[in-house]
């Protein structure tokens, strides 16, 4: 599938040149070895952490759980809480300000390395080219009458289904007790939003990797809109030398015309392109730089005794000859950095910074305080205390403030459930003789009893009637 136009010999884009395959013949791209090719599967290995990483385990549970039910996030021994949601809005930040650097200076690499609908398809059209054959013999099955075309592919529509169980299994498991989720469907005990969750996973992923493919990348996905803009002169794209390539001609008897450019009119770019783009007509929306075209040109410049890198990574400023600039000495990339540079220090520091143990203090507002038969001053705080862990925990409270300040409803440690807070009723009370003002300021702090220096502390106040 290609959107494109080609220049005219004035720069204007001639509408006459327009092509748009909205999905009406099926692409099939030829598959060849490369370096980029190497590069593809090498990164596609990263979602082997997304298959296997629900059964990786710590201690007596999952390593990474997303228990949503009771609002835990598990990664190994830290557990994020409601109360620590601002971390996930960092990552969020951090990863979309990532994208948007990348893209600024390489272009789609995310859509051509990383993207699960790329590497999905990727392994989906490795299978169909091991059971069906090249290219030229699928387009021709592509033709043949139904029920041909149902044998000769009902074993590749079965592993594609397959594949999509697997991975909406998979999906599933990240929020839930990985082995007890395979016994529950195996069993056919699974709940039904577990059972909902496979059938929608295994139907999409069958849907969009096997007969949609790029067609995602064009209606579907937002990413290829939002990336689209982010480049600007300077990034550095798939692109062809146009002044080194052209006129382009085909070989005759094994030699270049005189006159012609270095490309050879075969096509082969465009055969070995997922998305169906010709890169020699420009950029493109369909181009998720990949780079497979340039495998292809630069195993046929070497077959031809030419220089590779007729089509390179490079910028339009490069191709043009104009000097190109540093990353350091480009301001959108250098405002990125910044962005990115803020928001990964607010992820370490709240890394560090998480704690097992956390208390609020909420002071009693009516009354504010009591005045006792012996003259002192009572103030009532109910202290909710959050324990982090999976363990039970216990805890003991200290306070600082005015002196002669006591604390009562504490007779000794205070047992904190796992994974819950826990609210605990205390009374302060003081001479009135030692009120210095009306409002004076009162800590609170709580420490684990089996872990030092596991402490959390509150500044609360102490109210009472004006001296």
């Amino acid at each position: 599938m290609s959107s494109e136009t080609q220049p005219t010999h004035d720069g204007i884009y001639d509408d006459e040149n327009w092509h748009l395959n909205t999905g009406g013949q099926t692409i099939h791209a030829k598959r060849m070895p490369g370096r980029f090719r190497t590069l593809k599967w090498i990164t596609a290995t990263v979602w082997l952490f997304f298959i296997f990483g629900p059964y990786l385990r710590w201690g007596d549970r999952q390593a990474i759980l997303l228990d949503i039910p009771n609002r835990q996030f598990h990664f190994l021994d830290l557990t994020i809480m409601p109360q620590d949601i601002w971390m996930l809005s960092l990552i969020l930040l951090f990863f979309a300000i990532l994208l948007a650097v990348v893209t600024s200076i390489a272009g789609r690499v995310f859509c051509g390395y990383f993207c699960f609908q790329t590497i999905w398809t990727d392994i989906f059209t490795w299978i169909e080219d091991r059971l069906e054959g090249p290219p030229a013999k699928r387009r021709k099955l592509d033709q043949a009458p139904l029920l041909e075309r149902i044998r000769s592919r009902f074993l590749k529509h079965l592993i594609w289904l397959l594949i999509g169980a697997l991975t909406g299994l998979t999906f599933a498991a990240w929020f839930t007790d990985a082995w007890q989720l395979w016994h529950d469907y195996l069993t056919l005990q699974a709940s039904s939003v577990a059972w909902s969750v496979l059938g929608l996973f295994t139907a999409g992923t069958y849907i969009l990797a096997g007969y949609m493919r790029e067609q995602v990348c064009f209606w579907l996905c937002p990413y290829a809109r939002i990336q689209g803009v982010m480049y600007d002169t300077q990034t550095i794209l798939p692109a062809y030398d146009y002044n080194r390539g052209e006129p382009r001609g085909k070989m005759k008897k094994g030699v270049p015309a005189e006159g012609n450019g270095d490309c050879i009119d075969c096509n082969l770019c465009v055969a070995v392109c997922p998305t169906g783009v010709d890169i020699r007509k420009g950029q493109q929306e369909g181009c998720i730089t990949c780079a497979l075209c340039l495998d292809a040109c630069d195993s046929v410049m070497t077959k031809i005794g030419r220089p590779q890198g007729l089509i390179r990574y490079a910028s339009y400023e490069e191709l043009e000859g104009k000097p190109t600039k540093k990353m350091w000495q480009r301001p959108r990339v250098l405002v990125y950095a910044t962005i990115l540079s803020i928001a990964l220090a607010g992820i370490i520091y709240g890394l560090f910074n998480l704690g097992t143990i956390e208390v609020r203090v909420l002071h009693e507002r009516q009354p504010l305080f009591v005045l006792q038969s012996d003259g002192s001053i009572q103030n009532k705080y109910e202290l909710k205390i959050l324990n982090k862990t999976d363990q039970m925990r216990y805890v003991t409270v200290t306070i600082e403030g005015p002196e002669g300040l006591q604390m009562h409803g504490v007779d000794g440690p205070i047992a904190l459930r796992p994974g819950q807070s826990t609210p605990h009723t205390v009374f302060l009370k003081l001479p009135k003789a030692h009120l210095q003002q009306s409002v004076e300021s009162v800590i609170f702090t709580i420490q684990d009893t089996d872990n030092s220096s596991a402490t959390s502390s509150y500044e609360s106040m102490f109210v009472g009637p004006k001296p």
